[in-house]
């Protein structure tokens, strides 16, 4: 009897450490390539191996051998037999533990190798995972519940894992015949850079795999434009990186051109292809999902300046129902660059970029495709912020996709390189909102500052010397009367669409951007918004700074001295038919094949579009002091005093001979 009580006692000991013996770290994440709203975190998977719940409440990890609280489970926190448990490791303090009923870590993982612990909620050490340098967007984890770890080919976080683990990954493979453009045939010819290894190859825009064509010895031929990817394999190892490029065949680039290499299930597939509409409650071009592709960038003389693996997604507002889509292109680390090293943009001297932007001319899309380019371009040295433009074509898996506007993208490391942001702490606490400034509209950092902003314009006189002191600590009123000045005299319609930013230590300022719905007539203005009583309801953006500004003698005064400076450098016909027709001069003779390509719009009628919208530039300037005086009740004396020289410029400059 008693060694029977003496061995259910100890049965009874046992049960709670066999338990916790039973959950271990099963696969982990340190360069992840998956990325939702812009972020890829770090991740680690637990898995309980046993038969029964385990409650891991209170439970640690961590990644430091001094601190192994770093995280821990809240309590009610339970692992279900056979089940998995996923916390994200975010190296970001920000981010709020178990938002979206998920677990989210402070510290992130390091991808040269270091280990990782797991602890019971007394701080007893469970598990010490050492890990090895990881590869990026390969997982790192064990198929037989601890016993072995190794590499996976491909990840399964929150599910089984794969039963085969690898001790590496096979380097990259070389294509000898650089991607470009060839005037007749190509033999292309590519290595491995590990002696044995296998090369597979595909010319449809997918990942190769091991059931993939077997790359020929004696070189592949390519007869028409044509993308190659290959990759290789063997056996006890991770297949390779792929390698891809793009050989054009008797074509003629005529302008810089970007080629985009992506598995078609990311493009078109129902369930998750970016540039349709899917078969879910919400579009799919609307989900900010990241995929991966290959990213080549050649100058309009074929000369390739970049060749790498990034991510896309679709972009824009409204304009993502159109059948040619805006794509954002991103540089990103999982892949091997965290940079686009390149600069194509004409006025900027960056070497790099983070992201860029494909741009599809979006609601000028059938008229005429470049008035957003050209307008922004006239606020060139002005002080104000906006994105430079270079035209451009685009092939998908080597298909001709017509004509885009490569643009820069506007996020925190756009407005960084702008003012001169380096430190990342600094840039991650950049402030970047979009029209009204809301929670909804906040894009980056935070909008409490703005809205008290906002709110104090609203409902204080700036004529008391304080009240005004107070706005002009915090807004910076160059940039939001040039802001003003270029949206007025433009004529764009689609003027809510506003973007306001604020680097750490600095006063909120304006960026110029999205003005293509401008120089569409003569009389319509957004003049009749942007001048009204701060305590109108005006939905859309804020425009309380402005009329409360402008309520202010000396600040009217500022203000219309401005509209008159711009409209004396930048509006008069001969500058501004410049700018069109360099933009003109690239564009028409791409247009025939941009317009056989997507079958939406003649040339004859891009020609009119055209006529119509040099002739509103060339002669809403001159209408401009008239609007002015209507909309803020100016006297003829002011008009003359303001706006007198400048008018009877632009009537010599403007008017057509």
């Amino acid at each position: 009897m008693w060694k029977k009580f003496c061995a259910a006692l100890l049965l009874m000991l046992l049960l709670p450490a066999c338990a916790l013996a039973e959950v271990v770290i099963s696969e982990i994440m340190t360069s992840n390539g998956t990325y939702e709203n812009g972020h890829a975190y770090d991740w680690i998977e637990l898995h309980n191996t046993g038969k029964s719940t385990v409650d891991i409440s209170g439970w640690y990890l961590s990644d430091s051998k001094k601190n192994k609280m770093k995280f821990q489970f809240p309590q009610g926190t339970k692992l279900k037999a056979d089940g998995y448990l996923t916390v994200f490791c975010t190296g970001d303090d920000k981010v709020d533990v178990g938002k979206d009923s998920k677990f989210y870590a402070t510290f992130a993982l390091s991808s040269s190798g270091e280990s990782i612990y797991l602890s019971d909620a007394d701080g007893n050490q469970l598990q010490k995972l050492k890990y090895p340098q990881q590869y990026g967007c390969v997982s790192y984890g064990t198929a037989d519940d601890g016993a072995t770890y190794g590499f996976f080919e491909n990840a399964t976080r929150g599910k089984k894992n794969d039963a085969t683990i690898y001790s590496g990954r096979v380097d990259a493979p070389v294509l000898d015949t650089a991607g470009g453009f060839y005037t007749d045939s190509v033999i292309v010819m590519a290595h491995s850079m590990l002696p044995g290894a296998t090369l597979r190859y595909t010319t449809d825009g997918s990942t190769p795999n091991a059931k993939s064509k077997e790359f020929p010895a004696d070189g592949l031929t390519i007869k028409e434009t044509t993308v190659v990817r290959i990759r290789a394999f063997q056996p006890e190892l991770v297949p390779s990186p792929t390698v891809s490029a793009t050989y054009f065949i008797n074509d003629d680039p005529a302008t810089p051109i970007v080629s985009l290499i992506t598995d078609e299930d990311y493009l078109f597939n129902k369930k998750t292809g970016a540039l349709v509409k899917g078969t879910g409650s919400i579009p799919n071009y609307d989900k900010e999902l990241e995929y991966p592709v290959n990213i080549e960038y050649f100058t309009g003389d074929g000369m390739c300046e970049i060749n790498q693996m990034g991510t896309f997604t679709c972009s824009g507002h409204s304009a993502r129902i159109n059948a040619q889509k805006s794509i954002a292109l991103y540089a990103r680390k999982a892949y091997g660059n965290d940079r686009f090293a390149f600069n194509p943009f004409p006025t900027r001297d960056y070497d790099s970029y983070k992201s860029i932007l494909l741009r599809a001319a979006n609601s000028d899309t059938y008229a005429t495709r470049l008035r957003d380019i050209v307008a922004s371009s006239l606020a060139e040295g002005e002080g104000i912020l906006y994105q430079d433009h270079v035209v451009i074509q685009v092939y998908i898996n080597g298909q001709y996709w017509g004509h885009y506007n490569l643009r820069e993208k506007i996020n925190k490391y756009f407005i960084a390189q702008y003012e001169g942001v380096t430190d990342e702490k600094d840039i991650d606490s950049i402030d970047i909102l979009a029209r009204t400034g809301t929670d909804r509209f906040t894009q980056n950092g935070s909008n409490e500052d703005w809205l008290e902003l906002a709110d104090f314009c609203k409902k204080n006189d700036l004529n008391d010397p304080e009240n005004l002191q107070y706005v002009t600590d915090r807004l910076d009123v160059d940039s939001l009367f040039t802001h003003a000045a270029y949206e007025i005299i433009l004529g764009n319609v689609d003027f809510t669409n506003v973007r306001v930013y604020r680097v750490p230590g600095g006063k909120w300022k304006y960026l110029l951007f999205d003005v293509e719905a401008c120089w569409r007539n003569l009389d319509k203005t957004p003049l009749e918004y942007y001048i009204k009583p701060v305590s109108a309801k005006i939905q859309g953006f804020r425009h309380e700074p402005l009329n409360a500004l402008l309520a202010v003698p000396e600040m009217k005064a500022k203000f219309l001295t401005r509209v008159a400076e711009i409209l004396e450098k930048h509006f008069q016909w001969p500058d501004v038919e410049a700018h069109f027709n360099e933009v003109i001069d690239v564009l028409e003779p791409i247009l025939p094949r941009h317009i056989a390509r997507w079958k939406n719009m003649k040339l004859s009628n891009w020609q009119k579009n055209i006529s119509a919208t040099e002739y509103y530039a060339r002669v809403r300037p001159k209408k401009i002091p008239e609007m002015l005086q209507k909309a803020m009740k100016l006297t003829d004396e002011e008009v003359e005093t303001y706006f007198g020289e400048v008018l009877r410029l632009l009537e010599e400059t403007n008017t057509k001979k």
